[in-house]
């Protein structure tokens, strides 16, 4: 296997110095997932300096470690790169990738969908040459710089996502992606604490535009409120070519129509003029608009759309962003969604559309149990009662809540719709757990910071999901 990183390559890279020469085959800041061969980067973090894993680090096959100093628990002889700053070597090393890739790059942001759209990614454009992605949601400071470090020289197409919560992040991240496209999933009311209005929301997605490549192409979604901005955004950066997609008939690529069977949809669309039928192994509207952008994206990249499409079909939702399981009860089995990653307000309301379209078995319910969407701001508590029509059109039989704000959603709620509401996810498990029966669907959605994962580790224990 050719190394990713010679020593000589990555003192090149950060203007450090090798104890020792060594050849990577990859990198790693987690000795937990670290493989033989890796580099180790020893980050330091609020809670935990990485420096205090090293001697680990190497022990478990790591061909080398990346030190800001030397560490008391390391053998003289161990081969280490010794640099100023590690998060300011990581980043070199991602810079120094992504100068020297041959292949084409896509960035993907937005407040909702980043992660699906970027594995949607992964897949249609592996369809079509060897494809590096961003791991799971490595969005950030260090996920970026990281992901980029990792990239095979010689793949064709890199996929990134880029996150945010504050002016000036996307900028900078996409300063190192330096995409051929930016793909925006969409804009919605996600960390207002931090920015007071979806508009400046928009703003701090755009960013990602002054990061195109020359020729690059954004990408935006034509039906969003804030597409307009986006498109402003774009051409302020100098961006010369900008593609929409959607629902709406002027949009560079549409979507026509989607049916639903319990495998997945199966999805008409319009992209770039050209007219394809895919499957996709995941349910939902947003789902579908994820994967309209997606394929958009790979025209954009004059990569063949019906090839990168028919990808799709082995695509299924991820866990906590719409995966389904069967929880085993006496006499038959529930449903579960788990939606329980992340939440603001127009993913809980794709969720709960999601939920609307669940077909439950034979006497069973609708069941939504909800946790509070974080950083909202002083709008919070309206935002979450907000959520009162899309649980009515979501048919939602029973609403279990936890958190200070979703009770806003709870108290203007039919007393018939009530479940149970709760300070923590923790003081409703129980009563979720009681109240399931056979042929319900019982979705699960909450912020990450509500820890709804708290819920299903408590529906599998309890009643011994499979």
């Amino acid at each position: 296997m050719t190394a990713l990183w010679t020593s000589q390559e990555a003192e090149g890279a950060t203007l450090g110095h090798a104890t020792r020469a060594f050849e990577a085959r990859g990198v790693s800041i987690d000795t937990r997932t670290l493989k033989s061969g890796d580099l180790f980067v020893a980050l330091k973090g609020e809670a935990r300096d990485g420096h205090e894993f090293v001697s680990r680090a190497i022990a478990n096959g790591a061909a080398a470690a990346l030190v800001s100093r030397m560490p008391d628990d390391i053998a003289r002889e161990a081969p280490l790169l010794v640099v100023a700053n590690t998060q300011r070597a990581l980043e070199d090393l991602g810079r120094a990738a992504r100068i020297r890739a041959r292949g084409r790059v896509v960035a993907v942001t937005g407040s909702a969908g980043k992660t699906t759209t970027k594995e949607m990614l992964r897949l249609a454009l592996g369809a079509l040459g060897s494809t590096h992605a961003s791991a799971s949601s490595y969005n950030n400071h260090w996920g970026v710089p990281l992901s980029l470090a990792q990239w095979p020289r010689s793949d064709a197409f890199g996929v990134f996502e880029i996150g945010m919560n504050h002016f000036g992040e996307i900028r900078t991240l996409a300063s190192f992606t330096r995409p051929h496209v930016a793909l925006v999933t969409t804009i919605a009311p996600a960390h207002l604490e931090y920015f007071g209005s979806v508009e400046a929301i928009a703003d701090a997605k755009s960013e990602i535009f002054e990061g195109l490549s020359p020729g690059g192409v954004a990408v935006v979604p034509v039906d969003n409120a804030c597409s307009a901005r986006l498109i402003a955004r774009a051409r302020q950066a100098g961006v010369g070519r900008i593609l929409s997609f959607g629902a709406s008939d002027d949009a560079d690529a549409r979507l026509l129509t989607r049916s639903e069977d319990s495998d997945g949809m199966k999805i008409e669309a319009e992209i770039m003029g050209r007219r394809c039928m895919f499957r996709i192994g995941a349910l939902g509207a947003h789902i579908a608009h994820n994967a309209i952008g997606a394929l958009l994206s790979v025209a954009a990249l004059e990569g063949d759309v019906v090839d990168a499409a028919a990808s799709l079909a082995s695509f299924s939702a991820l866990k906590g962003r719409g995966a389904r399981f069967a929880l085993p009860l006496a006499g038959g089995s529930a449903e579960i969604i788990d939606e329980s990653y992340n939440a603001n307000p127009a993913s809980m309301r794709a969720a709960l559309a999601l939920l609307g379209s669940a077909r439950p078995g034979g006497g069973g319910r609708r069941i939504a149990v909800l946790g509070d969407m974080l950083e909202l701001g002083d709008e919070s508590p309206s935002l979450h009662a907000a959520l009162s029509g899309a649980v009515e059109d979501a048919h939602a039989d029973l609403v279990f809540a936890c958190g200070r704000d979703m009770r806003a959603l709870f108290d203007v709620l039919p007393a018939s719709r009530r479940g149970v509401w709760g300070e923590t996810s923790s003081a409703i498990a129980p009563q979720i757990i009681r109240t399931l029966r056979p042929g319900d669907v019982a979705l699960i959605k909450g912020s990450l910071g509500s820890r709804m994962s708290t819920i299903l580790d408590a529906l599998k224990n309890g009643a011994g999901a499979k």
